[in-house]
């Protein structure tokens, strides 16, 4: 009886290509050094507008951060791109056209990850080693997640999905990438966290750079699937006899 290797079969072809295309290397020196250049050509811009960002956040409880760092994220993305009108200052206000869901984004997540933080503080010995654990898990599952509601349009919660998907399948390099990313944005805090406003600009732009890389531009996803199904018909094509 011949037996049939699943690998060679249309359907085993097409998920090898997909994991294969979803599986993105994280190329921290690459990344880290193209978000620094970005920040230092575009000093003075990111760092007044990431002023104006914490301080509305600041004083409104957290309920202006969703969109200001939205907006933070529309600046980032203009001088990354190159696309358009040059990005200024008052660009960060664009980011109220994103309220809603980036105000959700930073919300929801932010109360979980303070009640988790909270209730597994409570456990004796290792509370505050598995709190700071899940923290560093959740900013690194859940990092991309803004990007795409800016970039994409994405709701709060496909957005959240879209970057959980992305991370889980290369994840402990993503997970070290968060963590230098996120001890280079709080940085800032040993200065009075007066020096948030030199550092969170670093994160943002570092980030932005990695988002661009791994999800490229604004391609719909039937153009994705489309050239996906053409890749995968190519590979079959191949392996198949003639």
């Amino acid at each position: 009886m011949m037996t049939v290797n699943p690998l060679t079969t249309e359907r085993g072809l097409y998920l090898i290509r997909r994991d294969q295309m979803d599986q993105a290397e994280v190329k921290f020196g690459e990344w880290i050094e193209k978000g620094f250049n970005l920040y230092k050509e575009n000093f003075g811009t990111l760092v007044l507008a990431s002023l104006i960002a914490v301080v509305l956040s600041t004083v409104t409880v957290g309920v202006l951060a969703g969109p200001m760092f939205a907006g933070v994220l529309l600046i980032t993305f203009g001088f990354l791109d190159k696309k358009g009108a040059r990005p200024e200052v008052g660009t960060l206000f664009k980011g109220f056209e994103y309220f809603l869901n980036s105000f959700l984004f930073i919300i929801i997540w932010g109360i979980s990850l303070f009640v988790a933080s909270m209730v597994l503080g409570l456990i004796p010995c290792i509370g505050q080693l598995a709190s700071i654990f899940v923290v560093f898990v959740a900013h690194a599952l859940l990092m991309f997640g803004l990007f795409l509601i800016v970039d994409k349009r994405r709701e709060f919660w496909p957005a959240s999905v879209e970057s959980f998907n992305k991370v889980k399948i290369n994840f402990w390099p993503f997970l070290g990438f968060s963590v230098v990313t996120n001890i280079i944005g709080s940085i800032g805090v040993i200065a009075c966290g007066v020096g948030l406003i030199f550092t969170l600009p670093i994160q943002a732009c570092i980030l932005t750079v990695a988002y661009r890389d791994l999800f490229g531009g604004n391609v719909s996803e039937f153009s994705a699937e489309k050239a996906l199904d053409e890749s995968a018909k190519e590979d079959i094509d191949r392996v198949q006899p003639s």
